[in-house]
C-alpha cells in the first residue's frame, strides 16, 4: 500500500506548479476534431515555410491525492505551456493531450491512467499533428510522458508525417521500465516504447529529476543525443536551455 501511495504521489508531481502564464497576444487557441476526440491548442505559424515545432503536453493530472483516477486530467502546471509561449521561433504550437482542458463523451479515465499511451491515443494525436502540420516539417517535442507518445507517433507514423527532429524534455522513453524501477502498477493498456525512433534527436534530461530518474533515460538512447542539466527537476530548469 505504501509503494502505491508513493506512485500517485510522484505521478502528482507532474502537475503540480503556482507559475500561471496567459498566452502571448501571437498564440491562437485552436481545438482540433480527431476520430474520437477534441484536442485544445495555442498556435502560432507565421512563416509557411518553415518546419512546425510541436510541444507535446505530459501526463497531467492523472491520480487525485488519494489514488484514484481524476475526473479531469488537465495539468495544474503550465510548464511545457511557458516554455512553448516563450519560443522565440516562428511556428510553435502547444498541444494538449487527449481529455486534458477539452472532455468529450469519448473520454475514460483509462485515457490519461493505464491506457495514456494506448494505441488510440497514439492515432488521435498523430491526426492532431497531421492537422496542425499539414505538409510542413515537424520538430516534436515532447514533455514526459508526452516524450513517450511522440517516439511512439515517430515509430508508427513516419510515412504520413515529415517528423524531422524528435526532442523529449524530462522524457520518458519506456513506461516498463519505469513501472518497474519504482515497483508500481504496470500500464497495462498502453504501448512502449520498445525500439528507439532511427531520427535525429535530443534529449534534455534533469540530473534532480525524482519522477523520472535520469539515468532510467540513459539506458536507452545514445548518451551523444542526451543534454543532462545539473540543477534540472521534473518540471523546472529547462527554461531556456532547449533549442
Amino acid at each position: 500500500m505504501k509503494k502505491i501511495f508513493l506512485f500517485f504521489t510522484l505521478l502528482l508531481l507532474c502537475s503540480c506548479s503556482t507559475v500561471k502564464t496567459n498566452p502571448p497576444t501571437e498564440f491562437i487557441y485552436k481545438e482540433i476534431k480527431t476520430d474520437d476526440y477534441v484536442l485544445a491548442s495555442w498556435q502560432k505559424i507565421t512563416d509557411e515555410s518553415l518546419p512546425v515545432k510541436i510541444y507535446v503536453e505530459g501526463d497531467g493530472r492523472a491520480y487525485t491525492s488519494k489514488g484514484y483516477p481524476t475526473t479531469d486530467p488537465t495539468p495544474k502546471s503550465y510548464f511545457l505551456r511557458n516554455i512553448s509561449f516563450n519560443d522565440v521561433y516562428e511556428n510553435v504550437v502547444y498541444l494538449a493531450r487527449p481529455c486534458q482542458y477539452i472532455k468529450n463523451k469519448n473520454c475514460s479515465n483509462v485515457d490519461w491512467t493505464t491506457g495514456r499511451f494506448s494505441q488510440k491515443i497514439v492515432d488521435n494525436m498523430s491526426q492532431a499533428i497531421k492537422q496542425i502540420a499539414e505538409d510542413k516539417e515537424i520538430i516534436l517535442i515532447g514533455y514526459s510522458g508526452g516524450g513517450l507518445i511522440c517516439g511512439l507517433i515517430i515509430n508508427q507514423h513516419k510515412n504520413d508525417l515529415n517528423i524531422i527532429k524528435w526532442i523529449t524534455v524530462a522524457g520518458l522513453l519506456n513506461h516498463t521500465n519505469w513501472t518497474k524501477h519504482f515497483n508500481y502498477i504496470p500500464l497495462k493498456d498502453s504501448l512502449d516504447l520498445d525500439t528507439i525512433p532511427n531520427i535525429s534527436q535530443t534529449h534534455y534530461i534533469g540530473k534532480k529529476d525524482k519522477v523520472i530518474p535520469y539515468k532510467l533515460t540513459l539506458d536507452i538512447v545514445d548518451k551523444k543525443n542526451c543534454v543532462i542539466i545539473e540543477n534540472a527537476t521534473h518540471n523546472s530548469g529547462f527554461e531556456g536551455k532547449i533549442e
